[in-house]
């Protein structure tokens, strides 16, 4: 009740203070869409890590290409056509006509070759591809072609596909960089140009209309078809306090708000000027994160003794607020709803809460007392609220926990380490999956377990990789389905992460402005501000 009280009466004093005064207000021109993301950029390469807000801003600058729509099917995007060999292991793409680089140089196929090649470093799907290939080589200027020693039928999925890393292709000097190392250049050819210089992390990021891009003629849909932006100029403008983002898309300072806080939905209604509507159906998985590497949790009994004492209701009820229609408990690592959905040996994730076997667990894997340190990002809601439940649940069962309060941006930067928390390390961290990342195990990267080479916390369990690789060899749904049940019951033992339930969240925008769709991310392409 207080939270509530405290948040409406904060953006009634935000929405009577300087963000609403007129002149503020009539500067924002009609050709320009300011935007609230959902998290500061402080980075902006978007094969070098997984953070959802680099995938987004990249959409705008990179194009792929292949651009999964929304039935999950690859479209060609910057592929005008496709050969495959009877035997598929020979794969030649061809490039369309006039594809240009921001600096106005052409799109060659050898920038596509070293684009792939980069990607297949970081990316799950693009290491299984890297792992098959036996030649990736530019034929002309327009074309490439891909040779593998094994056929690898979910080719353009993984080309295609939103997940991060996405495939995303860049001028082959920018390529050409460390995978390990962040590039320093932003030119793409994607829809629009990013504004290095008036880029300032924390602040705001701006974009400027390509007119060299060339769309495609189909209708836009996900990351497929014609990207058509209706604006001149896009403008993302940082800020991480609620209130203050609502009282700006109240006075019409900012036009679309990404990730609105629930308990401030009831205040936004109320304003005519103002839609809002559910951000993607297919919702989001709450993800609490394990270093697999160092102890405690280099022991499955410590993951487990967690996972004994995650209650869902409690931190989806904080990271929605009081609107149980928004959140579901999931006994699966899988996306509700979807065919997918198993809960296969989910009898610790469906069963009541029990503090004392957590305890018990605690002391069979050698626990002792020592610090656990826990990453929690105060500048994005879900990750603070999910933060704050979990260390009061584990403080209960006897986790000695260093909670560290900071930004996403530095969670993003210091997840990377594997070094022992002492040296800056870490041990748990927060973090959500988009539902549609969780519908397969393709590039589900909360799930891969395959040790070093994983996503952070860089799990290893031999029998979540078995089954990932019966879920490519499956030829019918049953098959699918058979290869997730049994993915499901050995991530339930070894517990790469604990799900802390499933939900959905609001997006809100000004009602000058059209074409916002639901789905995994923001589409730019389609909106236009009157």
């Amino acid at each position: 009740m207080h939270r509530r009280s405290f948040l409406q009466s904060g953006v009634a004093v935000a929405a009577s203070g300087t963000l609403a005064a007129p002149a503020l207000a009539q500067r924002a021109a009609a050709n320009t869409l300011r935007f609230v993301p959902q998290a500061n950029l402080a980075n902006f390469d978007p094969i070098w890590g997984t953070q959802f807000v680099v995938r987004n801003a990249s959409m705008l600058v990179w194009d792929t290409l292949y651009g999964i729509d929304d039935t999950f099917t690859p479209r060609r995007q910057m592929v005008e056509s496709e050969e495959v060999s009877s035997d598929g292991l020979t794969w030649t793409f061809r490039l369309r006509e006039g594809l240009r680089w921001h600096d106005n140089e052409p799109v060659r196929a050898a920038d596509c070759v070293a684009s792939l090649e980069r990607w297949m470093v970081r990316d799950g799907m693009g290491q299984m591809i890297r792992a098959l290939k036996q030649e990736l080589v530019a034929v002309d200027d327009r074309s490439f072609r891909l040779v593998l020693s094994a056929p690898f039928p979910k080719l353009l999925l993984a080309l295609g596909k939103n997940n991060t890393p996405v495939a995303f292709m860049m001028p082959e000097r920018m390529a050409r960089t460390d995978p390990f190392q962040q590039i320093t250049e932003y030119v793409g050819s994607g829809p629009m140009r990013f504004n290095r210089d008036e880029w300032v992390p924390g602040a705001r990021a701006t974009w400027t209309r390509f007119d060299g891009y060339v769309p495609r003629e189909e209708a836009p849909n996900w990351l497929s078809g014609g990207k058509r932006i209706g604006v001149e100029r896009v403008e993302w403008i940082i800020q991480p306090d609620p209130a203050t983002a609502a009282a700006a898309l109240q006075s019409g300072e900012v036009d679309w708000w990404e990730t609105p806080l629930t308990d401030l939905i009831p205040v936004l209604r109320r304003n005519r000027n103002i839609r809002i509507d559910i951000a993607d159906p297919l919702g989001n998985v709450g993800c609490l994160r394990f270093n697999h590497l160092h102890p405690p949790f280099n022991d499955p009994r410590a993951r487990q003794a967690v996972a004994w004492v995650v209650n869902q209701p409690d931190f989806m009820r904080a990271v929605v607020g009081g609107d149980d229609a928004l959140w579901r408990q999931m006994s699966s690592f899988f996306t509700p709803g979807t065919p997918n959905y198993t809960e296969a040996g989910s009898e610790i994730a469906s069963a009541p809460r029990d503090a004392a076997r957590a305890r018990q667990l605690l002391r069979e894997s050698g626990y002792n007392g020592e610090p656990v340190t826990m990453l929690v990002a105060q500048d994005l809601a879900v990750l603070s609220a999910m933060g704050q439940v979990a260390n009061a649940a584990l403080t209960q069962i006897g986790l000695n926990i260093d909670f560290v309060a900071t930004d996403w941006g530095t969670v993003g930067a210091r997840r990377a380490s594997r070094e022992p928390r002492a040296n800056g390390g870490w041990n748990i961290f927060f973090t959500w999956f988009a539902g549609a990342d969780c519908t397969n195990p393709s590039s589900y990267l909360g799930l891969r377990a395959h040790g070093t080479n994983a996503w952070f916390g860089w799990p290893d369990d031999p029998a979540i990789e078995a089954g990932r690789l019966k879920w490519f060899d499956a030829t019918t749904p049953a098959e699918e389905l058979a290869a997730c049940e049994e993915i499901n019951r050995a991530a339930m033992i070894s517990q790469p992460f604990t799900p802390t339930g499933f939900y959905q969240a609001y997006q809100a925008w000004r009602s000058n402005v059209s074409g916002v769709t639901p789905g995994p991310l923001p589409w730019f392409w389609g909106v236009t501000k009157s």
